[in-house]
């Protein structure tokens, strides 16, 4: 009985020095490491009316979101008003409520497509695939003027936005409690409600679609402009140059930086089949997802070595990353990177799964084709 207390002994002090000696590697970017929010959307076998009434009583079987933050997350004060969402789905759309406090909803944007995000909005970002690329934006207005875009890659690695797609079949309503751009009155609230046809977001993609269990990546944002009342008309504020003072930017899931574009840092939506949030089961992060934060790691290291020395790093050693080998969850872990003064690949792998980025941000279970 002696030994395997030994060796049970001996594994937990490697357990622990590996994760002592690992964890400071995080040190500047201990976003990476911070686990997102997470939403279990119920299936519903009834679909709400979209007219931006979101009290019928489709909608309660949804819980609500908690209420949206700032998206630098605790470094920033909370949000003076309150933003919060809900979700449902069905085998042919994801269904999204929100609701948006506002004492003077105003929205003058009209035509499709307009920058949307010029007036204060409300907007949804999706990444089926959690491979940080091929994703989609849908913005939305207090008059429900809407900005559809699909991204091949987030702008940092030279994305641009695909503003000709558009969500093929969605349905949207808007809602004012009170009244739109008049500035004599004080307002409640607005509410957005959404259809979002799951074809539209998978491009036909059967190994996306959502079934019980299944994870999305996912976060909302809503924009919120500094304005003054001029001739009584909504302006967004200006500085003393004449420029627009920064808009507010508050999300769902705090990311910790000022960028939407990151979709690493985005909540998770679990769909499950039941339609009862009593029956609905807990969220469950997959292990791979608890993998991910290294190779994130290994990203943000990188990107911060090519800016220092226009190269990169050819060692997990130069990036500071050490050990190579550590536990997650008790599990076993390697990481492996291979690199040349331009371009990086980089591997995790354990007994349950192996995942690999590049130098573009593309994260994907390794070996698995672009739309697998």
């Amino acid at each position: 009985m002696k030994r395997p207390f030994l060796f049970s002994v001996t594994l937990l002090f490697s357990f622990s020095v590996i994760h002592s000696l690992a964890q400071p590697s995080f040190t500047g970017l201990e976003r990476v490491l911070k686990t997102p929010r997470h939403y279990v959307a119920c299936y519903t076998t009834e679909s709400p009316v979209i007219d931006g009434n979101i009290s019928d009583v489709v909608w309660e079987n949804a819980v609500w979101s908690e209420f949206f933050r700032n998206i630098e997350g605790d470094l920033k004060p909370e949000p003076p008003l309150r933003t919060r969402m809900k979700m449902l789905w069905d085998d042919q759309y994801l269904y999204i409520a929100a609701e948006l406090e506002e004492p003077h909803v105003w929205a003058y944007l009209e035509n499709h497509d307009d920058i949307v995000y010029h007036d204060n909005d409300f907007e949804i970002f999706i990444d089926p695939e959690n491979t940080a690329h091929q994703y989609f934006e849908i913005e939305f207005n207090a008059r429900n003027t809407v900005l559809d875009l699909f991204m091949t890659k987030p702008y940092r690695n030279g994305g641009g936005a695909l503003i000709s797609w558009d969500v093929t079949g969605m349905k949207s309503a808007v809602q004012v409690q009170g009244s739109l751009n008049n500035a004599s009155d004080t307002d409640k609230c607005w509410t957005v409600e959404i259809a979002i046809p799951i074809s539209a977001v998978t491009f036909y993609n059967s190994s996306v679609r959502p079934r019980d269990g299944r994870i999305w990546r996912i976060n909302f944002s809503r924009v919120e402009w500094h304005t003054d009342i001029i001739d009584g008309k909504y302006v967004r504020r200006k500085d003393g140059s004449g420029r627009n003072l920064p808009e507010e930017n508050w999300v769902w899931s705090p990311q910790g930086i000022i960028n939407m574009h990151a979709p690493e840092t985005w909540g998770y939506l679990q769909f499950s089949k039941e339609t009862k949030q009593a029956d609905a089961p807990q969220f469950a992060m997959p292990y791979s997802e608890k993998q991910r934060p290294y190779l994130w790691l290994i990203y943000h290291r990188q990107k911060e070595y090519f800016g220092k020395n226009r190269k990169y790093a050819s060692t997990l050693a130069e990036l500071g990353i050490q050990p190579s080998v550590f536990n997650i969850d008790g599990k076993e872990n390697t990481l492996s990177m291979e690199a040349t003064d331009r371009q990086f690949s980089a591997v995790i792998e354990s007994a349950e799964s192996r995942i690999s980025i590049n130098d573009e941000g593309l994260a994907r279970a390794a070996g698995m084709r672009r739309n697998e």
